[in-house]
């Protein structure tokens, strides 16, 4: 492809995993933020929360000056605090919703236009299709809820059986599910990664496909599953091309080449759909250099195009 990247995508990354010091809210989160403001190469950022008042404050300031797209992931606030948005236990079900306003007031106040969740654990074979309803229910209300605040709401479809164990799950199900919220909430769609689908046993083709008429977001990312002894095993979001991952320069250029198949990409408009790396150093590895990894394995898979 001899065209700019940035003619059909929106290029982002996600703070709290390049950064994971500041996954719990708290941290250098300013400092590392200012880092990605500061790279013309990205046009779009993905942030999570931030306990301090003052904290949010600054980064708004920071973000507003950045000229950059701005998206709100929740996942880590639902996994850091074991929040299950499609529990069976009403009590606790309405509990994680009503934080999760509370997220996407935060959202709104950074100056966000999505907001993106994972659903909550698989309570298994039997009680599936009860906990995909409560799924729905909580997907309808907080997709009302964001409308209010003229943001979006997004799910992220996440492994079954390896490491986060979520509820959605496989592609084909994550549709039946949009399909329902999509009913009354228009502003509700789905997200893929790149890293998730060796975890799922699906392949690129199969899961874009799948969601195409709900797709809104694209993370893209790495995973490592052949040995339980291999450290960043599972859904640790290890750098593009590492010995022991599932996806390099390859895999990438197969899964951008379905993202134009689909329609995904393709058009250059002025509201370009976001492509975020999902990235997540290792023990002893700098953030920096996996930052300029991932720009060199998407240029390279942009260019096999």
């Amino acid at each position: 492809m001899k065209d700019s990247i940035h003619d059909y995508m929106k290029v982002g990354i996600i703070h709290f995993m390049i950064y994971p010091e500041t996954m719990k809210g708290e941290g250098p989160i300013l400092e590392t933020l200012e880092k990605i403001c500061k790279d013309d190469f990205f046009s779009a950022i993905e942030i999570s929360w931030m306990k301090d008042a003052e904290v949010r404050k600054k980064a708004k300031e920071l973000l507003e000056q950045s000229h950059l797209t701005v998206a709100y992931g929740a996942q880590p606030t639902l996994l850091v605090n074991k929040y299950n948005v499609n529990s069976l236990d009403q009590a606790e079900r309405k509990k994680v919703v009503e934080f999760l306003k509370e997220r996407i007031n935060e959202a709104s106040e950074l100056g966000a236009k999505a907001v993106a969740i994972l659903s909550g654990a698989d309570p298994g074979p039997e009680k599936r299709e009860e906990a995909k309803k409560a799924l729905v229910e909580s997907l309808v209300e907080l997709s009302n809820y964001a409308q209010t605040k003229n943001l979006n709401f997004v799910l992220e479809t996440f492994d079954r059986d390896i490491d986060k164990k979520a509820l959605i799950g496989p592609s084909d199900e994550a549709v039946k599910i949009a399909k329902e919220v999509r009913k009354t909430c228009k502003n509700f769609g789905l997200m893929v990664d790149l890293s998730h689908m060796p975890l799922l046993n699906e392949t690129p083709k199969q899961s874009l496909t799948a969601v195409k008429d709900y797709l809104v977001h694209i993370h893209m990312g790495n995973c490592i599953m052949k040995d339980k002894a291999m450290t960043g095993y599972g859904d640790q979001h290890p750098r593009f091309g590492i010995s022991t991952g599932e996806n390099g320069v390859k895999e990438l250029t197969e899964f951008l080449k379905c993202l134009f198949d689909i329609g995904y990409l393709g058009k250059k408009t002025d509201n370009l759909p976001i492509v975020s790396f999902e990235v997540k150093p290792l023990p002893g590895e700098n953030s920096e250099v996996l930052i300029a990894n991932s720009k060199r394995v998407l240029r390279e898979a942009w260019s096999n195009l």
